[in-house]
């Protein structure tokens, strides 16, 4: 069979046999196209806003959120001021999140077809596979932490398995072993059902996540009988820990920042998710109810568990899971549970669905959702992510240096989209390697975002290190802020360098679109 074939009759799938796409006329190249990465049609869409809602209910109440978030509480920042940072980074988010949203709504493809767009059919493995790989490390790693919950639960119930810990095996306990290697195949599983499922799966458990935080916190002030600690009032290294006038104004701002560059890779591939929205409202509607009023409520559980943990014994927890140990054992398995549900629930959305995608848009003629959903769980295992984790120089300078350039790639896609192209989409074009396909460009590849994204991706990449690198550190003031730095730089380049002389077409991809619920 040929790698260009003429669509001219219903397209068969393989195992999704509910694909009715009608007759068309246009060229899909099969090295470019198959069911789950096609568009996907605005009628039958799922995701509305209780849905992107429940998104995220479950991710902003993540583990390595809540550190962050306390470790501002550690820094010096009281209630007021931790709940300032959460505002700001909270509105910041809403809008990048938003247009990021709408452009997956539109267009109705998933990351690696929509970067399609600004890098060519071939150009796009670059940023796709940089989010990939960055997901599929962390995939590993939440999946490493929530087993460390499952631990806790597991021994919380057979005290007798504490025999299991007692011997490691390349790195982790045995006990690890069999908790990890449970919430593997969980997750696995899930996924390979598709991302339908995991919109099921995040309705469901988001719910579960804010009942058990919010009744956490309440245990807390009840363990602290209603005193809360506010503001830290002692002092460390003999000055005031409390932070005042430019210090707490960086340290606010910088949290805000902060909560941007976490989020620096679902900016990028929110379109995974909105490319099923039901309408630009549900995405409005469910990223209000998401982001900003969702991470209120946070930032209020963050005062409580760290002020009420401090009042009680002096202790700057690090994350929710250091008050485990103070709730009875009913409560206690319970708040397990829900952590578990948690983990999970952040792990599909966040860093699974990423990795799945750009998997399947490197050879979609032999790869779907479900196959390269397990070649990501299984390079996340093989890597022995609890390893990674452990070794600071791994995180710092590996996938803290992948990470870096997700900025530079968001301001790329999206001064394309919104600024040069105007929002005009030839999405067929998206689908073949006709030479004079919209986005061949050269051989495949738009060197000017190329040419756009090194330069900015090294200046990111610059702040990342500067607190590591004694060469770089005048930069690290600013490295709190080197997401918004970078993607300011990126975007302003990529449009000095685009090229203004082409012909942007609006064709919609209906005449190739396949069901969204899927």
């Amino acid at each position: 069979m040929s790698n260009t074939e003429r669509i001219a009759q219903p397209i068969e799938f393989g195992q999704h046999d509910t694909a009715d796409t009608d007759a068309v006329i246009t060229v899909c190249d099969n090295r470019l196209y198959n069911y789950d990465i096609a568009p996907a049609k605005k009628e039958g869409r799922t995701w509305g806003s209780y849905n992107i809602f429940a998104l995220w209910a479950n991710d902003v109440h993540s583990l390595g959120n809540y550190t962050f978030a306390i470790g501002l509480f550690a820094l010096g920042l009281g209630a007021w001021q931790i709940l300032l940072a959460m505002g700001f980074g909270a509105v910041f988010l809403l809008v990048l999140l938003t247009i990021s949203g709408f452009v997956g709504y539109t267009v109705g493809v998933p990351f690696p077809v929509m970067s399609r767009i600004s890098f060519g059919v071939r150009g796009a493995h670059i940023p796709a596979l940089f989010r990939g790989g960055v997901a599929i490390a962390w995939f590993g790693i939440q999946t490493y932490l929530a087993s460390l919950v499952c631990n806790i639960l597991v021994l919380a119930l057979f005290p007798g398995a504490r025999a299991l810990t007692e011997h490691k095996l390349l790195g982790l306990t045995h006990l690890g072993w069999i908790c990890f290697a449970v919430l593997w195949v969980v997750q696995v599983a899930i996924a390979c059902y598709g991302i339908e499922m995991v919109r099921k799966f995040e309705a469901y458990s988001g719910p579960i996540i804010l009942v058990t935080f919010l009744g956490m916190a309440i245990a807390v002030v009840i363990q602290a009988k209603g005193h809360i600690t506010w503001e830290p009032e002692t002092l460390m290294n003999g000055k005031p820990w409390a932070l005042h006038g430019w210090d707490m104004w960086h340290e606010i701002l910088a949290g805000a920042s902060g909560w941007v560059a976490i989020y620096g890779t679902f900016v990028l591939n929110f379109c995974d998710f909105t490319r099923g929205a039901k309408s630009k409202r549900s995405i409005l509607v469910g990223n209000i109810a998401g982001i900003p009023v969702n991470m209120i409520f946070f930032g209020v559980i963050v005062v409580l568990l760290a002020g009420g943990r401090f009042t009680v014994d002096g202790t700057v927890i690090a994350g929710p899971e250091d008050v485990l140990h103070t709730f009875s054992t009913p409560f206690l398995v319970l708040a397990c549970l829900a952590l578990v549900i948690l983990t999970i629930g952040v792990n599909l959305m966040a860093n699974f669905v990423a990795p799945a995608y750009a998997l399947t848009n490197i050879a979609p003629k032999h790869l779907d959702f479900r196959k390269s959903a397990i070649i990501s769980g299984v390079i996340g295992f093989v890597i022995l992510p609890w390893n990674l984790y452990n070794s600071p120089e791994v995180i710092t300078y590996f996938l803290g240096g992948l990470g870096a350039v997700l900025g530079p790639l968001f301001g790329i896609v999206m001064a394309d989209y919104w600024v040069l192209r105007k929002q005009q989409v030839n999405v067929p074009d998206l689908y073949t390697l006709d030479p004079s396909g919209d986005y061949y460009y050269t051989n495949g590849i738009n060197h000017r975002a190329v040419i756009a994204l090194v330069p900015s991706a090294v200046v990111s990449i610059a702040f990342a290190f500067s607190g590591r690198i004694d060469a770089l550190e005048p930069l690290s003031t600013f490295g709190p802020f080197s997401w918004f730095i970078a993607a300011g730089l990126a975007f302003v380049l990529y449009l000095l360098v685009a090229d203004r002389s082409r012909t942007f077409r609006q064709v919609d991809g209906d005449a190739i679109a396949v069901h969204a619920h899927h």
